[in-house]
């Protein structure tokens, strides 16, 4: 999982959907951007006007396809490993319907009954890190929330259930990179860097 020296990751969850403004979990189910969401997209691409990326990814969800497009990336490179965690039977549910049925439910250690399990996401992630190992330059990648917080994790060596910690608004961004000065370890430069979207 050791990266290629001068590799630096901007990581962007998607716009506003209905179901993050409600709270609902949102995996397999492909999900438009709402009208802000879209708003919040262009605006991301605004901020970030300027910077030049080697290497574009994308979910191949929807959302987060849209959100590339309107922030100035259309040709994205679609990486399924990048989608969103599958949340198998919780997919469209609420944590707090989840917890009226099982208490103490947590996704971190417990995982989604139908869907992925702690392990699975984990390798997903682990599995991305090393595969993007051979890469040089500046990266970006749409993505999703869940599956942000486990690859912020996994990037700089924590346990998946860490992964709590790590807040993601819609149409933020992180940068990640490889400390040019001490080793070239996994660093998180920046986390969770929101867009303002004008009213």
């Amino acid at each position: 999982m050791r990266l290629t020296a001068g590799m630096e990751l901007y990581f962007m969850r998607h716009g506003e959907t209905a179901w993050s403004l409600t709270g609902q979990h949102t995996g397999r189910t492909d999900l438009p951007l709402t009208e802000h969401g879209e708003a919040e997209a262009r605006t991301l691409g605004a901020r970030l006007r300027g910077v030049a990326f080697d290497h574009v990814f994308t979910s191949p969800r929807l959302r987060a396809r849209r959100t590339a497009e309107l922030a100035g990336h259309a040709g994205a490179v679609l990486e399924p490993d990048l989608a969103e965690w599958d949340y198998g039977d919780y997919d469209g549910i609420r944590i707090e319907e989840i917890r009226a049925q099982r208490p103490a439910w947590d996704i971190y250690t417990d995982g989604c009954r139908g869907g992925e399990s702690p392990e699975q996401i984990t390798a997903r992630a682990d599995r991305l890190i090393a595969r993007w190992s051979t890469l040089t330059g500046r990266v970006v990648a749409f993505s999703h929330g869940h599956f942000g917080r486990v690859l912020g994790v996994r990037w700089i060596g924590l346990p998946l259930g860490m992964a709590k910690h790590f807040a993601i608004d819609t149409a933020s961004y992180s940068i990640l990179d490889r400390d040019p000065g001490r080793g070239h370890r996994p660093r998180i430069v920046q986390w969770n860097i929101r867009s303002v979207c004008p009213t």
